[in-house]
């Protein structure tokens, strides 16, 4: 899964990697318990998921994250476009869920 990124997934990556976005600890293709979470920031208990169509209305999405809420993480998700359309404020919006953890997703 690492090696074989969709566009959007590279995209955000090398805004996250290496404590780019905010000097923010980001992790990818993070085990954390069955699940694998796309992007993962452990200090703020934050997943980053990027979903294409098929994650439209998903059971199985949200069986995932019912699992992953239990084990005290919130969950954002962005449309693969949206990261290739609002980069900058995709990365604003993760910056104000770190930042304040009483956000919750909206989706």
């Amino acid at each position: 899964m690492r090696r074989d990124m969709t566009e959007a997934e590279e995209r955000l990556w090398h805004e996250l990697r290496s404590r780019r976005l905010g000097a923010i600890k980001f992790r990818r293709q993070m085990p954390i318990g069955a699940c694998i979470a796309d992007f993962a920031c452990l200090e703020a208990k934050l997943i980053v998921e990027l979903d294409g169509s098929q994650h439209a209305a998903s059971r199985r999405d949200a069986v995932r994250d019912a699992e992953l809420k239990r084990r005290g993480f919130r969950i954002l998700r962005f449309w693969n476009d949206d990261v290739l359309r609002e980069l900058d404020s995709v990365c604003d919006t993760i910056l104000a869920y770190v930042a304040d953890p009483s956000l919750k997703p909206w989706r």
